[in-house]
């Protein structure tokens, strides 16, 4: 009687594989303005669900709650805008600036201040993101053509 080998595990984790999908994330993160869009995304969620805290605790019912509502869904709107299409940064940011501004008097005096803050900084760092440069190969400085020393010409 023979007995074969114990089957090697199929769906054994490789070593550094945790590492190799930070590493991955990294560089997608950086091609992005991910922080932009996350305090976008949070400024927005504040925004959003402020209005649905319990009566003792809201400033504002009634249309401020809906318009809360959608000023923080075009701001999670936005984020995710941001995030997955990084071309269209600067119209997504400036409408994220323009709408958190806008919550101020529309929801809660927005979102108590701190969604407000959060997606004007999230806005404002969309549109001021910049993809990184390629990293290729420095060319030399060029130097100015030095005069000839001693030239024997009389």
């Amino acid at each position: 009687m023979t007995t074969d080998p114990p089957p090697e595990p199929t769906g054994a984790p490789t070593p550094g594989g945790p590492r190799r999908a930070r590493t991955a994330f990294r560089r997608w993160r950086r091609t992005r303005p991910f922080w932009a869009a996350l305090w976008t995304g949070l400024g927005g969620f504040v925004i959003f669900f402020l209005p649905m805290a319990p009566l003792g605790k809201i400033l504002q019912v009634g249309v401020g709650g809906i318009a809360g509502m959608a000023g923080g869904v075009l701001l999670m709107a936005m984020a995710l805008l941001v995030l997955l299409l990084p071309g269209q940064r600067h119209t997504a940011g400036v409408i994220a600036v323009i709408a958190g501004v806008a919550s101020f008097p529309l929801s809660n005096l927005g979102g108590l201040f701190v969604g407000m803050f959060l997606s004007v900084l999230g806005g404002s760092m969309a549109f001021a993101w910049l993809p990184e440069k390629p990293a290729g190969r420095r060319r030399p400085r060029r130097t100015a053509p030095s005069a000839s020393v001693g030239s024997g010409s009389a």
